[in-house]
Parts: C-alpha cells; sequence; structure tokens
C-alpha cells in the first residue's frame, strides 16, 4: 500500500439490528444524520496539507447533500458523553506500538488530531495525523464525503477516537514515527473540540534552532515561540516531542535515585513543608501566616527533619519532595520552588562514604538514562542538540584546593576562602573536562565560611568542612557534607550565621539524646535533568516552573 493509497473506498460496516436500537440511540443516529447533512451544505474550504509527503491542494466542494449510510460512525460526542454507543468493545491500542506485525488488525485508538487534510493525489481521500505522547501515525479516510468534511472542520488538537483497521504501506512515510503503517479509519468521533485558534502551535512549539536558521536563510521566517509564552500556554507547549521526552527523562531520574538509595538500604520518609523557622540560615526564606498568629516558613530544604529522622534511630533515609527559595535569582538555574533529591545516612568512619554513595548512584543513574532513554534522548537532540555526558566509572574526587590551584594556573583569579561563583564552575569544568575527559566530578573540603551553620568543620583544620559539591557540564548539581552531631556546636553555629537559636530548639535538643555521626546530600530533580539534557534553561525541566517572576499558570 502507498501513502495514499489508491483503492475502492471501504464499505460501511453493517449497522445494529433495528431490534436492538434503543429510541435513545435512534434519537443520537437522527442527530448526527442532521449535522452531517449541515457539514455538507457548509462547503468549506480545507486545510492545506502540511506534510512532507502531500503537495498542499485546497478541499474539493463535496457533493450535495444526501442520505448517509455511514451517519452513526461519525461525529462528537453528545455533552457527558464518553464514547459513543456504537464506538466497539475492545482494547486499546497504544500508537507507539503499530508496527508490520498489526497489519490486517482493528484498532481503537484515542490521540490528539495533530494535523487535518485533504490528499492531493486522491481527491476522495482525507488525512488526519494522530498524536499520543511521542508517538504519530498517519490515519487515511475514504468514502464518505460528509465523514470526510466532518474530519476536515476539527480544529488542530481536538481530541478524537478512531477505529480502524491497521495497513502496511509501500513507502513508509517520514513525518509519524510510525512510518510503516497506518489506520484505516472506519469510525471517528470527536471527544473534545480544540478552539478553533490556538494561542501558539505545537508545530512552532517543537521547532529547532536550524529549522529557525534555514528558513531564515530561504527569506521565509517561521514563528519564533518565546519562552515566557511557552510559560503562559505551558500545556501545549508541552505536547512538543522534547517537551515530553523530557519529563519521561525526568520520571526516570526519578525513579532512579529511589530504586538505587533502596537497594542499599535508605528507606523513604516524608518530612513537613511548613516549618517554625528557617531550615538553611539566611533572609531567602518564605514567610506566611500560621494558625493563632503564629509565623511559619516554607521549608528550604528537608534538612533539620532527615537528620531528625536520622536522631530517631533511622539508619539511612531518602525524600524526594518541594523545596522552597525565596531568592531572588533570576537566572538560567534557579527556581523559587523545585523538586529535591535528599538522603541522609549515618557515618561509620568517613564521610567519603557519602560521597561513594553519590559515586554509585548517579554512574548507574548515567549509564541507565543513556541505556533506556534512546528515543526521548534523541527528540530532545532534535529540537535543542547536546553532546551526551562524559563520566568516570569510578567519579573523580579533587579537594577544593586542587581545584582553586587549576584555576589559578589557568589565570582565572578567586576569592581565598569563599565559594565558587557560576564563571568559576563553568571554568573549572572545562578544564577537569580537558585533563580528565569527564563532565562529572566530586570537589570536596570546601573552606567552612562557604556552607551552612550545620556542617562539620574539619578536626586538623576547623577552616575548612567535611563537605563536597558535585557538578555536571559545569555546573554545580549536588551539595553534600557530614552535619554536626553536637548540640553545643551546633547552637554555636546557627548563631555565628543570624539563626535565631529559639526557632529551631526542637531540633538542636535532638541531638541531646544520643546521635551518631551523620552526613548526607542534596540534588534538585530540575537541575540535574537541565544539565543531563543540555537544556539552557531550569524551567525546560519543570512543568510548571515558579521563579520570582511567575506564580501562574
Amino acid at each position: 500500500m502507498s501513502s495514499e493509497p489508491e483503492r475502492p473506498p471501504p464499505a460501511p460496516e453493517a449497522g445494529v439490528p433495528a431490534a436492538t436500537v434503543s429510541n435513545k440511540q435512534r434519537k443520537r443516529d437522527a442527530r448526527k444524520a442532521e449535522k452531517a447533512a449541515k457539514y455538507a451544505q457548509q462547503q468549506k474550504p480545507a486545510a492545506e496539507d502540511p506534510s512532507p509527503e502531500h503537495g498542499q491542494q485546497k478541499q474539493q466542494q463535496p457533493a450535495a447533500a444526501e442520505d448517509d449510510p455511514s451517519a452513526a460512525n461519525y461525529g462528537d460526542v453528545l455533552p457527558g458523553e464518553i464514547l459513543p454507543a456504537a464506538v466497539p468493545d475492545g482494547p486499546w491500542a497504544e500508537i507507539g506500538r503499530l508496527d508490520k506485525a498489526a497489519a490486517g488488525r482493528s484498532v481503537l485508538v484515542r490521540a490528539s488530531a495533530q494535523a487535518v487534510y485533504r490528499g492531493s493525489k486522491t481527491k476522495n481521500v482525507a488525512f488526519i495525523e494522530l498524536r499520543r505522547g511521542m508517538s504519530t501515525v498517519q490515519c487515511v479516510l475514504a468514502g464518505s464525503a460528509q465523514m470526510m468534511l466532518f474530519a476536515l472542520s476539527l480544529p488542530k488538537e481536538s481530541i478524537v477516537v478512531v477505529e480502524g483497521a491497521v495497513a502496511l504501506l509501500d513507502n513508509p512515510l517520514r513525518y509519524t514515527t510510525v512510518r510503516e503503517v497506518e489506520i484505516q479509519v472506519r469510525k471517528l468521533y470527536c471527544i473534545s473540540r480544540a478552539a478553533p485558534k490556538l494561542p501558539i502551535s505545537v508545530e512552532d512549539a517543537g521547532r529547532s534552532a536550524e529549522e529557525f536558521a534555514k528558513a531564515e536563510a530561504k527569506g521565509v521566517p517561521l514563528p519564533c515561540v518565546g519562552q515566557d509564552t511557552r510559560l503562559d500556554y505551558r500545556v501545549i507547549d508541552l505536547r512538543t516531542a522534547a517537551g515530553q521526552a523530557v519529563f519521561r527523562v525526568q520520571h526516570q531520574v526519578e525513579n532512579k535515585f529511589r530504586e538505587y538509595l533502596s537497594s542499599k538500604d535508605f528507606i523513604s520518609i516524608h518530612t513537613p513543608k511548613l516549618i517554625s523557622g528557617s531550615s538553611e540560615g539566611g533572609a531567602a526564606v518564605f514567610k506566611l501566616e500560621y494558625k493563632n498568629g503564629k509565623c511559619a516558613c516554607l521549608a528550604q530544604s528537608p534538612q533539620l527533619h532527615k537528620q531528625m529522622a536520622i536522631c530517631g534511630g533511622f539508619c539511612r533515609v531518602f525524600e524526594v519532595g518541594s523545596v522552597f527559595r525565596a531568592e531572588d535569582s533570576n537566572t538560567h538555574r534557579h527556581l523559587c520552588e523545585f523538586v529535591g533529591l535528599d538522603a541522609e545516612m549515618e557515618i561509620m568512619r568517613h564521610y567519603f562514604e557519602v560521597c561513594d554513595i553519590v559515586d554509585g548512584l548517579f554512574v548507574e543513574l548515567l549509564r541507565h538514562l543513556n541505556e533506556n532513554c534512546k528515543t526521548e534522548l534523541e527528540a530532545i537532540n532534535r529540537q535543542y542538540p547536546f553532546e551526551p555526558v562524559k563520566y568516570l566509572e569510578s567519579t573523580l574526587r579533587l579537594s577544593y584546593e586542587e581545584g582553586i590551584q587549576m584555576l589559578k594556573e589557568a589565570g582565572t583569579e578567586i576569592e581565598p576562602m569563599a565559594d565558587l561563583n557560576t564563571e568559576a564552575e563553568k571554568k573549572l569544568g572545562q578544564l577537569v573536562r580537558e585533563k580528565y575527559d569527564t563532565d562529572f566530578f566530586i570537589l570536596y573540603r570546601y573552606p567552612l565560611a562557604a556552607r551552612p551553620f550545620y556542617t562539620m568543620p574539619c578536626y586538623d583544620n576547623p577552616a575548612y568542612s567535611n563537605s563536597f559539591d558535585v557538578f555536571l557540564r559545569g555546573e554545580e548539581i549536588i551539595s553534600g557534607a557530614q552535619r554536626i552531631h553536637e548540640p553545643e556546636l551546633l547552637a554555636k553555629r546557627a548563631v555565628e550565621h543570624g539563626i535565631d537559636k529559639s526557632s529551631i530548639k526542637w531540633y538542636i535538643e535532638s541531638f541531646r539524646y544520643g546521635t551518631p555521626p551523620h552526613g548526607g546530600f542534596g540534588a534538585g530533580l530540575e537541575r540535574v535533568v537541565m544539565l543531563f539534557c543540555g537544556l539552557n534553561n531550569i524551567r525546560k525541566a519543570s512543568c510548571f516552573p515558579r521563579d520570582p517572576q511567575r506564580l501562574s499558570p
């Protein structure tokens, strides 16, 4: 079969015997027949054919209205109706699983109408491209002029149900993900009509920089959807292949985080997001009025409570949950709300035990994503080209002083005993990649002044700390450390960081009841995905991002 098969139109299916048709069903069928007649009389021009396989061709006028034996096989569903009674019982088919082996089978699918157009070679044939998730398939309608006119009236992105037969194609298609087969439509129902004019189109939102450049070179510029507009109409933007792929990768990151830590005897916990004081220190905290006139804060991390879980006798815990930062950071990598991947564990000998967990987790994660997300990564790469992450089987570890020395030798000046700024991080990432051929490494033994109040100082030099950061593509994705488990030192450090001891009294008191040495780490799910996929902005890795300027949708 060809992409536009020259074949006689399929015979309409036999109707339901009259004896079995209810009065209600007869009324429905009558209404649908009336609709079909109205469609035939409208004689609207068809949408132009957007596909590479078909030239642009205006719709021919349909035949005059006449009795339509196919009237029960198409139409809009009634209010409150999910499926018309005429839709046969049977399992739903997944578009992405249709292949040569499915040829000849009857299938039932529900999907979005990505495009609808009349064929250029055969005028009595119409085509619908259906999309579900990341998968697309071509459907062909032939025979009933009224049914084709109904199909051509469907606005893009309308939700439809199609019942038909899978047919093998002579020539594979180029513009759908299902390339070797198509669906010959026998029944077509619109479940939800999209607005005739959408604020942005999925096609425009899914274009790559290369497509824009080629169009510009030809003197035919394409509509460009800016990031703010994308986020204003996020539900449409998420329908692009890259948008779908990013969050499937994110799903795999979260699942692997849970799976790996569970295999290492960590247990999942859930800590409160409403707390009485700051969990990190500083002013970057969301405050709100609590009951009885009390003031509360949204937790900047689960840090205090995951440590208290260790105090409570759990040896290893982790959490996946929301984190809130009231920082006025309008950057490509900061959000006011993100998903934290946090872990805490007892330390038996050295805080490098925490680094060992990070090493094993992320090497396994990177391998898993490369092996199991090939389709998703290809989709992202088509719109947002990136190079695969380079990593070592045993993660490189450099001391802070070694990292600073590498930067100095490269001519980058760093403020002594301070945290690395964004420029220094990127430069160090570049130097490490050139010298060690890896995009992923650990930098440990940071100056104490650059770390949160609960970080344990180095016993051999209290100017430094038992802490580490982890970098991917020259940006920090993980921060970790041994924690202070001595209550007096903890209280002293809190005061030095400007934290009112009374607001975290419950936290400090927890360490008076006997607590083992412990440490942990935290990562931002969106930042991990952004950097692994080589995206230029963290908002692309957040379903509905919250930043200093955006609180909706």
